[in-house]
């Protein structure tokens, strides 16, 4: 009876041991791992260069006071739009017409002056000069014309030999007084000739200072050159500005600059005319676009950065994006449409090989792919894999080429 007993309880234990086993291996065929996958498919795809970057005006109007003075008048204020040749703001100049009349005055003086250097000296003086020759060339004229009459008529012994001598010193003391007066002329003329240098030099000076003093004259009356706006005043009723200061700044905001700072290893990516998209973060929400313009042919350095300065055109239409405000850039480099894309989070790499996890009958295999254009969240597929394919992404679980699996969509 004891060992029917016993051999009850073997039982028993051996038939309580398989059920534990047989609970065991159920559970655990019921905790497979949870993957999330994503069906593959068509669309487009580009890589995109991003970075930071300052919005310049194109072609800019800054007025600079050319002349220490006060600010009279403004005309205009600071944002507003500006039509051209309309007044923003004038400066005393005073000072400046009063300069411009004496040297105005200082002009003629000195134009004067040339004019009697030219002609070889003051006229009253060659007047007076050129009439002391001439009636000494009569003299000379008349003594020469009485000494041949006087020779005449001593041969004739009709003048006495004293009479013909007194001639002779006569004409001595002419003839004198004409080479005295012919040198005077001379040195007249080469010091006219010296004078003329300095006359010359000295309404150049003067005419050169009336066009610098006539143009500060003008520059204290700042106007807008063209139709545009008017984004920086910095100068108010009143104020005292020195030679350089900044007046007024303006520019047409319809199409402006954008300099974006590129990083050195992602400019071999770029060239003229690509896609540009810029974001400000003064206006969340809102996207200007434009183009690539000019690639940078050398790299700076940008605090701890080695950049380059590619500067893009971008169309500012609504006048929202102002001058020297910091933005983000986002430069289009390549782009594909229509592309078998799969998500970067899906993709793996091993010893040169790009590979994913294809779900399949509740299993997943490797899948060796090789991969094109890569934006910040997708790869371009070239070969590898089908759209209408379901690719497991990375996750907590360790994923093994074959393991069982269940799938859940990803959001």
């Amino acid at each position: 009876m004891a060992q029917n007993v016993k051999q009850k309880w073997v039982i028993l234990t051996l038939v309580a041991g398989l059920a534990v086993v047989l609970v065991i291996v159920l559970a655990s065929r019921g905790q497979v791992p949870t993957v999330k996958v994503v069906n593959i498919e068509r669309q487009d795809v580009g890589a995109v260069v991003t970075s930071n970057g300052k919005v310049e005006p194109i072609a800019p109007f800054v007025a600079h006071a050319e002349f220490q003075t006060f600010v009279d008048h403004v005309y205009a204020v600071e944002g507003q739009g500006v039509r051209k040749g309309q007044t923003i703001l004038t400066l005393n100049a005073a000072d400046m017409r009063a300069q411009l009349e004496q040297t105005q005055s200082d002009l003629l003086s000195a134009e004067s002056d040339l004019r009697n250097a030219r002609a070889g000296g003051a006229p009253d003086q060659l007047a007076d000069l050129q009439g002391n020759i001439e009636q000494t060339n009569v003299e000379i004229a008349s003594l020469e014309r009485t000494r041949k009459a006087l020779l005449d008529l001593v041969a004739k012994q009709a003048a006495t030999q004293d009479e013909l001598a007194a001639n002779d010193a006569n004409l001595t003391k002419a003839r004198a007084r004409l080479e005295a007066l012919t040198e005077k002329k001379g040195a007249l003329s080469q010091a006219a000739e010296v004078t003329a240098e300095a006359a010359a030099l000295h309404v150049k000076q003067d005419q050169d200072q009336i066009q610098a003093l006539q143009e500060k004259v003008r520059s204290a009356t700042v106007t807008s050159p063209f139709d545009g706006t008017l984004y920086s005043l910095p100068v108010r009723l009143g104020d005292y500005v020195k030679v350089g200061d900044i007046l007024a700044e303006m520019a047409d905001l319809k199409n402006v600059r954008v300099r974006a700072f590129v990083d050195e290893p992602d400019l071999g990516w770029l060239e003229p005319g690509q896609q540009v998209s810029v974001t400000w973060d003064g206006k969340p929400g809102e996207t200007w676009s434009g183009q690539t313009q000019q690639i940078p042919k050398e790299v700076v350095a940008r605090q701890s950065r080695s950049v380059g300065e590619v500067l893009c055109s971008v169309d500012n239409g609504n006048l929202t994006l102002l001058p020297n405000i910091n933005v983000e850039v986002k430069i289009m480099v390549r782009e594909r449409k229509d592309a078998i894309v799969v998500p970067r989070a899906a993709v793996r790499y091993d010893k040169g090989q790009h590979y994913v996890y294809v779900f399949s009958g509740d299993k997943i295999q490797r899948r060796n792919i090789s991969v094109g254009i890569a934006s910040s969240s997708d790869y371009e597929v070239l070969s590898g894999l089908n759209a209408g394919d379901k690719v497991a992404l990375a996750g907590d679980t360790d994923l093994r080429d074959g393991m069982d699996v269940r799938a859940v969509e990803a959001n």
